[in-house]
């Protein structure tokens, strides 16, 4: 209690910078395959990439952060043993914050796309069994993320499938695939609309103090869905046939159609990214902050400070901005040759189990299911399409994550206490 009481604003500045440099390594990492359909299909360039994530990613972690947050904060382990030293748990979530970002940063300039929740849930861990024991860690939770992450991947990877088999059957094999795609396209970005509104709708707004009921809440995400659909109709019809481009490749038209939706589907999937993985920056420092302003007193339940979010979400874009170009090819060129339609599918999907996920509380990793939306659309053209090896690399820098971030995390633990104490 004594630290708490004499350092407490020293560990909360230390939290925000740390807590900073892991949204950061989000955003140079995670929010770079979130982006990598889009730009590797080459339906956006990097820039606009940037200007996208800088709206939506922020919108997602400041409106629709703060429910995932407490999965990350209080689920994990059982901070009961440590009651009368609360100052163990704020070195631990000071050790996890760095862990994972140095984690982050190393794998970034390697640009390796692993999992910024597969870092924090391991540097929670690593902290957990050396500061308190291996009873405090509740596996039954870990073994529940677990199965997420084997999951998560194979519902986006399904999802992406059915979605490029529909824009198949219903644009591709028409007699008449451009003027298919202009008629389907609207209603595909309605749904985008629609998924996005309804989830933040739900589960996103207790914060801002906006709550409705389910019926009112299906209303508005279907009048978001119908304005998305309505400016769809207006850039695809200014989309025209080229019969030129069309020679050399038959759908190159039906191709334009869809690099407008990637706009929406772009953008959906930054604020899903961001409502969901802002939890792994902001969750920590929110632990730090609610024990320090409380004196030490291990809450069940703390209000989630706006201007932790609205932290998260900056560090999140500045990450993207500045180092995020290293691990954007990776999802976005060598897995699958990706196109507007077939990125469109794999971010849909994507940004639909994000936030599905999201609703549940539960902190997938958006990195396995933006791969399992990109494996699903090239499983749709036979599974010669897709670059096994490349994905083989991915599933090892997955697996090397956790125990990397968890011996980080217990090493900076034991150094945070011996500075303090």
């Amino acid at each position: 209690m004594d630290i708490i009481a004499t350092h407490g604003q020293v560990l909360i500045i230390i939290a925000v910078i740390f807590g900073l440099y892991m949204c950061w390594g989000i955003g140079a990492n995670d929010v770079a395959n979130v982006m990598g359909t889009s730009v590797g299909s080459g339906a956006i360039t990097v820039t606009t990439a940037i200007i996208i994530a800088a709206i939506f990613e922020f919108g997602g972690a400041f409106l629709a952060g703060g429910h995932v947050t407490a999965t990350i904060r209080k689920g994990i382990i059982d901070p009961t043993p440590i009651a009368d030293n609360p100052e163990v748990l704020v070195f631990g979530m000071l050790a996890a914050l760095l862990a994972a970002a140095i984690w982050l940063m190393a794998a970034s300039t390697r640009g390796w796309p692993v999992s910024t929740t597969h870092s924090i849930v391991g540097a929670v861990v690593g902290f957990a069994i050396a500061g308190i024991g291996m009873d405090a860690v509740k596996w039954g939770k870990i073994g529940q993320i677990v199965a997420s992450w084997v999951v998560s991947p194979v519902l986006g990877g399904a999802i992406a499938f059915v979605l490029m088999l529909s824009i198949r059957r219903l644009i591709l094999d028409s007699e008449t695939p451009f003027q298919s795609a202009k008629r389907w396209g609207p209603v595909y970005v309605f749904l985008v609309g629609f998924i996005m509104a309804l989830v933040t709708l739900f589960k996103g707004l207790k914060h801002l103090k906006l709550e409705l009921t389910a019926p009112q809440s299906f209303a508005a995400a279907a009048v978001v869905g119908l304005i998305f659909a309505f400016i769809g109709y207006l850039l695809i019809q200014r989309v025209k046939i080229d019969k030129e481009a069309d020679k050399d490749f038959h759908y190159a038209s039906v191709e334009k159609v869809f690099v407008p939706m990637m706009l929406f589907t772009a953008s959906g999937m930054a604020f899903a990214h961001g409502s969901n993985d802002v939890a792994n920056g902001v969750g920590p420092m929110a632990a730090v902050v609610g024990l320090v302003n409380s004196g030490g007193e291990l809450a069940q339940k703390s209000e989630m400070p706006t201007w932790l979010l609205a932290i998260g979400g900056a560090g999140i874009v500045i990450g993207l901005a500045t180092y995020g170009y290293k691990v954007m090819r990776t999802i976005g060129t060598k897995i699958t040759e990706l196109t507007p339609t077939r990125g469109f599918c794999a971010t849909m999907a994507a940004a639909t189990t994000v936030v599905l996920a999201s609703r549940t509380g539960m902190p997938v990793s958006t990195t396995h299911i933006a791969v399992g939306g990109v494996i699903g659309v090239g499983i749709a053209r036979g599974i010669g399409a897709i670059d096994l090896r490349v994905i083989g690399g991915i599933i090892m820098s997955w697996i090397i994550t956790l125990p990397v971030g968890g011996v980080l995390s217990a090493l900076i633990f034991f150094m945070l206490r011996g500075m303090f104490i």
